[in-house]
């Protein structure tokens, strides 16, 4: 199965990324192929480009991140196929393969510029067009010599990804003009961890020396500060709520007490209203009892 060595490296009991277990998309003739791009931070922070084919996605990481100038050539070791679902994966792995921070940090559509892709694959040389936020136009992996490709891995690990020359080439470090997720609006890295739990990593971080390392307490750090921000404002608002009871309250106390002090004005006016009745009726009957006297005399 495409996904075995995928599964294999991961514990779903302690990863949040998808099992692959939903199945893979049908891919037909008409239907637009999907690629992605992930900012991953982990032992090392590299950019995980994916295309789809076959209903899973074919992998490569790319350590510096794809570059729109033709005459940068980015290393792009492939590695295992991810499933479908995981092109729209952004969250926290906290522990085991690939502990780190994950960005979807691009994505879209893509177009062979070829008729037979697994050719294209086998032969080394796939080029194809790509539609999405960030990268557009025509690009091409070309598979090395293998000497990129290390020790422990196979030599066809290693491939290039070259941006061809087109309208959409230019000099701008894409990675640096546009470093923000296209899943969570304006959030960088230090967001994500924020929206999950930033204290996950107080003494262990994936990366402890050097520049990741360095990086790693960085954006700890600032997870850490938005989170102690986003409490402050959930207390302030919770307050601001609850004073806004308290008056409520209070008005209603005050309405309560205003009404019981009308009640007691409206029964002394009814007392009022009863008294002067009973003296108006008993004048009257003075008055009737004084006439009647002096008719008799």
């Amino acid at each position: 199965m495409a996904l075995e060595e995928y599964k294999r490296k991961r514990n779903f009991a302690k990863t949040p990324e998808p099992a692959g277990d939903q199945g893979s998309k049908k891919a037909g003739k008409k239907a637009a192929l999907f690629f992605c791009v992930q900012k991953h931070l982990a032992s090392h922070l590299h950019y995980d480009f994916r295309l789809e084919w076959n209903g899973v996605l074919l992998s490569w990481a790319v350590p510096k991140g794809p570059s729109l100038n033709p005459a940068d050539k980015r290393l792009a070791m492939q590695t295992e196929d991810h499933p479908y679902d995981y092109g729209t994966f952004e969250g926290v792995i906290p522990e085991g393969y690939g502990a780190g921070i994950v960005m979807l940090w691009d994505r879209g559509t893509w177009t062979p510029e070829t008729d037979d892709v697994d050719a294209a694959l086998r032969k080394g040389d796939l080029k194809f067009t790509l539609d999405g936020y960030k990268l557009k136009g025509s690009w091409v992996l070309v598979r090395t010599s293998g000497r990129y490709a290390g020790r422990s891995g196979p030599p066809d690990r290693s491939w290039l990804l070259i941006k061809h020359r087109d309208d959409w080439a230019g000099p701008i470090d894409i990675t640096t003009f546009a470093p923000l997720s296209v899943k969570t609006p304006d959030a960088d890295l230090a967001d994500i961890l924020a929206a999950d739990n930033p204290a996950i990593w107080h003494s262990h971080a994936p990366a402890q020396g050097g520049d990741t390392g360095a990086l790693f307490r960085r954006i700890i750090e600032q997870a850490l500060e938005i989170k102690r921000g986003n409490s402050a404002g959930a207390d302030d608002a919770n307050d601001a709520e609850n004073t806004k009871d308290t008056k409520r309250t209070k008005g209603t106390k005050g309405s309560t007490q205003q009404n019981a002090k009308a009640g007691k004005v409206t029964k002394a006016s009814k007392g009022a209203a009863k008294a002067t009745r009973k003296a108006t009726t008993s004048g009257k009957t003075a008055k009737t009892a004084a006439s009647s006297r002096t008719r008799q005399k």
